[in-house]
Protein backbone atom coordinates (compact mmCIF):
# COMPACT_ATOMS: atom_id res chain seq x y z
CA UNK A 1 0.00 0.00 0.00
CA UNK A 2 1.25 3.36 -1.29
CA UNK A 3 0.81 6.43 1.35
CA UNK A 4 1.05 9.94 -0.46
CA UNK A 5 3.09 12.23 -0.06
CA UNK A 6 0.73 14.90 2.20
CA UNK A 7 -0.04 11.58 4.03
CA UNK A 8 3.56 10.21 4.86
CA UNK A 9 4.41 13.70 6.30
CA UNK A 10 1.67 13.66 8.39
CA UNK A 11 2.34 10.52 10.05
CA UNK A 12 5.97 11.16 10.21
CA UNK A 13 5.24 14.99 11.94
CA UNK A 14 3.19 12.84 14.29
CA UNK A 15 5.49 10.34 15.17
CA UNK A 16 8.22 12.91 15.11
CA UNK A 17 5.85 14.82 18.00
CA UNK A 18 5.18 11.10 19.77
CA UNK A 19 9.17 10.76 20.49
CA UNK A 20 9.71 14.05 21.43
CA UNK A 21 7.26 14.53 24.13
CA UNK A 22 8.54 10.94 25.61
CA UNK A 23 11.48 11.97 25.46
CA UNK A 24 10.82 15.25 27.66
CA UNK A 25 8.62 13.70 30.18
CA UNK A 26 11.61 11.25 30.20
CA UNK A 27 14.09 13.91 31.05
CA UNK A 28 11.56 15.52 33.54
CA UNK A 29 11.10 12.48 35.55
CA UNK A 30 15.27 11.59 35.74
CA UNK A 31 16.39 15.17 37.00
CA UNK A 32 16.34 16.07 40.25
CA UNK A 33 13.69 18.13 41.80
CA UNK A 34 15.15 21.66 43.05
CA UNK A 35 15.42 22.11 46.41
CA UNK A 36 13.40 24.43 48.55
CA UNK A 37 15.62 27.71 49.96
CA UNK A 38 16.32 26.61 53.02
CA UNK A 39 14.41 27.85 56.15
CA UNK A 40 15.68 30.79 57.74
CA UNK A 41 15.02 28.56 61.25
CA UNK A 42 17.57 25.84 59.95
CA UNK A 43 20.01 28.70 59.35
CA UNK A 44 23.31 28.59 61.57
CA UNK A 45 22.93 29.36 65.23
CA UNK A 46 22.95 33.06 65.86
CA UNK A 47 25.43 34.34 68.54
CA UNK A 48 25.73 37.43 70.06
CA UNK A 49 28.11 39.47 73.05
CA UNK A 50 26.63 41.51 75.63
CA UNK A 51 29.10 43.35 77.91
CA UNK A 52 27.48 45.40 80.35
CA UNK A 53 30.07 47.76 82.05
CA UNK A 54 28.67 49.01 85.13
CA UNK A 55 28.21 45.28 86.00
CA UNK A 56 31.75 43.84 84.39
CA UNK A 57 29.91 41.25 82.76
CA UNK A 58 29.49 39.73 79.28
CA UNK A 59 26.46 37.84 78.72
CA UNK A 60 26.64 35.54 75.26
CA UNK A 61 22.83 35.28 73.29
CA UNK A 62 22.31 32.38 71.49
CA UNK A 63 19.18 32.37 69.18
CA UNK A 64 17.84 35.06 71.42
CA UNK A 65 18.72 33.55 74.89
CA UNK A 66 21.20 34.00 77.38
CA UNK A 67 23.07 30.96 77.41
CA UNK A 68 26.32 31.81 79.52
CA UNK A 69 27.13 34.87 81.73
CA UNK A 70 31.02 35.49 83.09
CA UNK A 71 32.51 38.08 85.16
CA UNK A 72 35.38 40.67 83.14
CA UNK A 73 37.41 43.45 83.76
CA UNK A 74 36.72 46.61 81.77
CA UNK A 75 38.60 49.95 81.15
CA UNK A 76 40.15 52.32 83.80
CA UNK A 77 39.21 55.28 83.73
CA UNK A 78 41.97 56.92 82.24
CA UNK A 79 41.53 54.09 79.18
CA UNK A 80 37.98 53.41 79.30
CA UNK A 81 36.68 50.53 77.15
CA UNK A 82 34.29 51.72 74.09
CA UNK A 83 30.50 51.89 74.23
CA UNK A 84 28.57 50.75 71.06
CA UNK A 85 27.85 48.00 68.65
CA UNK A 86 30.82 46.37 66.99
CA UNK A 87 31.58 42.77 65.51
CA UNK A 88 34.00 40.23 65.91
CA UNK A 89 36.57 40.61 63.23
CA UNK A 90 39.55 37.87 64.13
CA UNK A 91 40.14 35.10 66.52
CA UNK A 92 43.27 34.00 67.39
CA UNK A 93 45.11 30.99 69.76
CA UNK A 94 48.15 31.77 72.17
CA UNK A 95 48.45 35.21 70.28
CA UNK A 96 51.24 37.53 70.31
CA UNK A 97 51.22 40.63 72.72
CA UNK A 98 52.28 44.19 70.95
CA UNK A 99 51.90 47.48 72.29
CA UNK A 100 54.38 50.66 71.98
CA UNK A 101 57.55 48.56 71.10
CA UNK A 102 56.87 45.67 73.55
CA UNK A 103 56.27 42.29 71.72
CA UNK A 104 55.51 39.21 74.03
CA UNK A 105 55.53 35.90 72.89
CA UNK A 106 52.67 33.60 73.79
CA UNK A 107 52.64 32.44 77.50
CA UNK A 108 52.00 32.84 80.83
CA UNK A 109 53.59 35.98 80.88
CA UNK A 110 51.69 37.49 77.99
CA UNK A 111 49.52 40.50 79.17
CA UNK A 112 46.25 38.99 76.72
CA UNK A 113 46.54 35.35 77.69
CA UNK A 114 45.80 32.25 75.85
CA UNK A 115 43.28 33.74 73.30
CA UNK A 116 42.24 36.94 71.49
CA UNK A 117 38.85 38.46 69.82
CA UNK A 118 39.77 40.85 67.70
CA UNK A 119 36.56 44.03 67.82
CA UNK A 120 35.87 46.29 64.82
CA UNK A 121 36.68 49.10 67.12
CA UNK A 122 40.41 49.22 66.22
CA UNK A 123 42.57 47.87 68.85
CA UNK A 124 39.96 46.13 71.20
CA UNK A 125 39.27 43.53 71.77
CA UNK A 126 37.94 40.70 74.62
CA UNK A 127 41.11 38.39 75.28
CA UNK A 128 42.81 36.80 78.77
CA UNK A 129 45.18 38.39 81.13
CA UNK A 130 48.20 37.72 83.06
CA UNK A 131 46.19 39.62 86.31
CA UNK A 132 43.37 37.09 87.00
CA UNK A 133 42.96 39.23 90.27
CA UNK A 134 42.04 42.09 87.72
CA UNK A 135 39.15 40.45 86.57
CA UNK A 136 35.83 42.15 87.90
CA UNK A 137 37.50 45.63 88.18
CA UNK A 138 38.06 48.64 86.18
CA UNK A 139 41.96 47.85 85.16
CA UNK A 140 42.20 47.43 81.55
CA UNK A 141 43.40 50.09 78.94
CA UNK A 142 40.02 49.44 77.08
CA UNK A 143 39.51 45.99 76.18
CA UNK A 144 37.26 43.63 78.22
CA UNK A 145 39.52 40.62 79.84
CA UNK A 146 38.21 37.27 80.96
CA UNK A 147 39.54 34.35 83.11
CA UNK A 148 41.38 31.72 81.18
CA UNK A 149 38.74 29.12 81.59
CA UNK A 150 35.81 31.35 80.74
CA UNK A 151 37.59 32.95 77.68
CA UNK A 152 38.95 29.56 75.90
CA UNK A 153 35.04 28.53 76.75
CA UNK A 154 33.68 31.52 74.96
CA UNK A 155 36.23 31.93 72.16
CA UNK A 156 34.86 28.46 70.90
CA UNK A 157 31.16 29.56 71.07
CA UNK A 158 31.66 32.59 69.33
CA UNK A 159 32.56 33.18 65.76
CA UNK A 160 33.65 35.96 63.30
CA UNK A 161 31.37 38.44 62.32
CA UNK A 162 29.27 37.92 65.69
CA UNK A 163 27.76 41.42 67.01
CA UNK A 164 29.23 42.21 70.11
CA UNK A 165 27.35 45.13 71.69
CA UNK A 166 28.79 46.97 75.03
CA UNK A 167 26.90 49.33 76.94
CA UNK A 168 27.64 51.98 79.98
CA UNK A 169 24.00 52.04 81.47
CA UNK A 170 21.98 49.41 82.43
CA UNK A 171 18.73 48.76 80.70
CA UNK A 172 15.86 46.04 80.59
CA UNK A 173 18.07 43.75 78.56
CA UNK A 174 20.67 44.10 80.72
CA UNK A 175 18.79 43.31 83.70
CA UNK A 176 16.92 40.21 81.82
CA UNK A 177 20.73 39.21 81.18
CA UNK A 178 22.47 39.42 84.72
CA UNK A 179 19.78 40.61 87.03
CA UNK A 180 18.65 43.21 89.24
CA UNK A 181 22.58 43.26 91.05
CA UNK A 182 23.48 45.46 93.62
CA UNK A 183 23.76 49.22 92.52
CA UNK A 184 26.30 49.75 89.68
CA UNK A 185 29.08 52.23 89.93
CA UNK A 186 29.50 55.01 87.55
CA UNK A 187 31.48 53.90 84.13
CA UNK A 188 33.48 56.34 82.32
CA UNK A 189 33.11 55.73 78.24
CA UNK A 190 35.81 56.52 75.21
CA UNK A 191 34.47 59.75 73.95
CA UNK A 192 36.20 59.35 70.45
CA UNK A 193 37.05 56.58 68.21
CA UNK A 194 40.86 57.54 68.34
CA UNK A 195 41.67 54.08 69.34
CA UNK A 196 44.97 52.99 71.18
CA UNK A 197 47.46 50.54 68.53
CA UNK A 198 48.24 48.09 71.07
CA UNK A 199 45.40 46.55 73.96
CA UNK A 200 45.35 45.35 77.08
Amino acid sequence: MRLGIGKFKSIWIAKLLMAMTTTSAALQTSLPAASPKTPESAKATMHWVLVSLPDRKLALFENGKVVRTYQVAIGKTSTPSPVGAFKIVNRVTNPTYYHKGQVIAAGKSNPVGSRWMGLSAKGYGIHGTNQPTSIGKAASTGCIRMSKRDLEELFELVNIGDAVEIRSERDEQIAGAFGAGAEPEAVAEASSVSLPSGSQ
